[in-house]
């Protein structure tokens, strides 16, 4: 069984000896990768759709890993238990990531490990969880196709970040290289269009704009 280079990316950042919750699992491609992996991890596959859940139970029979992965019809961190230590959430909006975790705060201030490559809203999604109690343990960048996606790691503790640390990522900031540049000059070329087309009097997003702007610059030209 094959799975993208997002989807491994994300399993190679779970430890070992770790239970995982696999919220919105889809295939359970990435729980088959982990139990593979055999590093004694546990994991459950979770999705709210029917459809999803069903697939999962299809590829995780077909693998022969019936014993060895759960799969939970459930919406979010519903389908949570205590022996949960890691919460992976991937290909979902930083907003919705955002409100899932609001809504169970209890349950995510118990993890030890957070791991999350949101679609968007990045930014977002870092503040709220160092405001939960977690630092930013690791984070990487992972080209499938034409897009470049974060994968975020956060584990439990207290770290304060700069904003341009939260906008880059303190982790990303000191590895750089060559998707570094790839993926925030594109953040930059986007951000010049929408400032082009935005009337005058979106002040507050014009600012804003501004600001990312010049930290985009200041970065790239070094």
């Amino acid at each position: 069984m094959k799975i993208n280079n997002r989807l491994k990316q994300i399993g190679d950042l779970v430890e070992a000896n770790s239970f995982c919750l696999d919220v919105g699992c889809d295939h359970a491609f990435l729980d088959i990768y982990l139990i593979k992996k055999d590093m004694n991890i546990k994991a459950i596959a979770s999705d709210i759709a029917e459809g999803p859940v069903k697939q999962a139970r299809e590829n995780i029979k077909r693998e022969r890993l019936d014993k060895e992965i759960e799969v939970r019809f459930g919406n979010g961190l519903d389908t949570y238990s205590d022996d949960v230590d890691t919460v992976i959430i991937s290909g979902m909006g930083g907003r919705n990531m955002i409100g899932i975790f609001k809504n169970n705060l209890d349950i995510t201030k118990k993890l030890d490990t957070i791991i999350i490559s949101p679609n968007n809203y990045q930014e977002d999604v870092k503040r709220f969880l160092v405001k939960c109690g977690f630092y930013i343990d690791n984070e990487v960048l992972v080209k499938e196709g034409k897009f470049i996606y974060q994968i975020i790691k956060l584990k439990k503790g207290k770290k304060r970040y700069t904003r341009r640390e939260y906008f880059f990522g303190p982790v990303l900031l000191e590895k750089k290289g060559k998707l570094f540049k790839e993926y925030y000059l594109r953040e930059l070329k986007s951000r010049e269009i929408l400032m082009n087309l935005l009337p005058k009097n979106y002040r507050w997003k014009r600012f804003v704009l501004k600001r990312e702007l010049k930290l985009l610059n200041i970065v790239l030209e070094k």
